[in-house]
């Protein structure tokens, strides 16, 4: 039971550092839903990029399967960068209140829905996939944090990892539509939460280099193998 505990804390901390910007751009789809955009597209259009994202990081895993893990680990250098760089930029990103602009808008008004939408017909509008593209271009945060952690993971362990991350996905969207009437909150949690994170993201990259003992490259006695 500890590896589970473990490996639940591992996703718990990369999905929710790497997917709650999505939060920002979710309440902003949802703060426009209208006739003929619905809720359904928001929440299908962003489950389909999220899907494509872990299949691309997937990708890390088999890259695991061929190469020793102590060199995967190194992989993890990229959360701790990429942590680096938010925590650097995070006094120069003034954008939220343009992003968030939409959300004073039509915060009560709703249209109402001229037709029942079933699945089949969210997944051939073209609206859906106007949302996962934007959740493709916001993952590159995503594939710099899960390539690594998957390279370095079991298939014990993806099978806890994933569905924790589509679990803090539906989270978000669930978060997200609730949002829309309440925007000062997500102003309010776009502006201070998104502190955190950077420490989250570098403490996941700590985690993969010392699981893999991947530290052990840079030791002088490493080198003896190859001689």
């Amino acid at each position: 039971m500890d590896w589970l505990i473990a490996t639940i804390k591992i996703g718990l901390a990369a999905a929710m550092a790497t997917t709650f910007d999505d939060n920002i751009y979710l309440t902003a789809f949802f703060s426009g839903v209208n006739r003929t955009f619905r809720p359904k597209h928001i929440v299908v259009g962003e489950i389909l990029g999220f899907t494509v994202l872990v299949i691309v990081s997937l990708l890390g895993f088999f890259l695991g399967l061929v190469i020793p893990s102590t060199w995967t680990g190194l992989l993890g250098i990229l959360p701790i960068l990429i942590g680096l760089n938010n925590l650097l930029n995070l006094n120069k990103d003034d954008s939220d209140q343009d992003k968030l602009a939409n959300l004073k808008r039509n915060s009560k008004l709703r249209g109402f829905d001229s037709r029942k939408w079933t699945l089949w017909d969210v997944i051939c509008d073209p609206q859906t996939y106007r949302v996962s593209g934007v959740t493709i271009a916001n993952g590159s945060n995503n594939l710099g944090i899960y390539i690594p952690l998957f390279a370095t993971s079991s298939i014990q362990n993806l099978s806890v990892i994933i569905p924790v991350c589509y679990f803090i996905v539906g989270c978000w969207l669930f978060m997200s539509y609730r949002l829309t009437h309440q925007p000062g909150i997500a102003f309010i949690l776009s502006r201070y939460a998104r502190k955190i994170f950077p420490f989250v993201l570098m403490w996941l990259g700590f985690r993969i280099l010392l699981d893999n003992e991947s530290y052990s490259l840079f030791l002088p006695n490493s080198w003896q193998v190859f001689r």
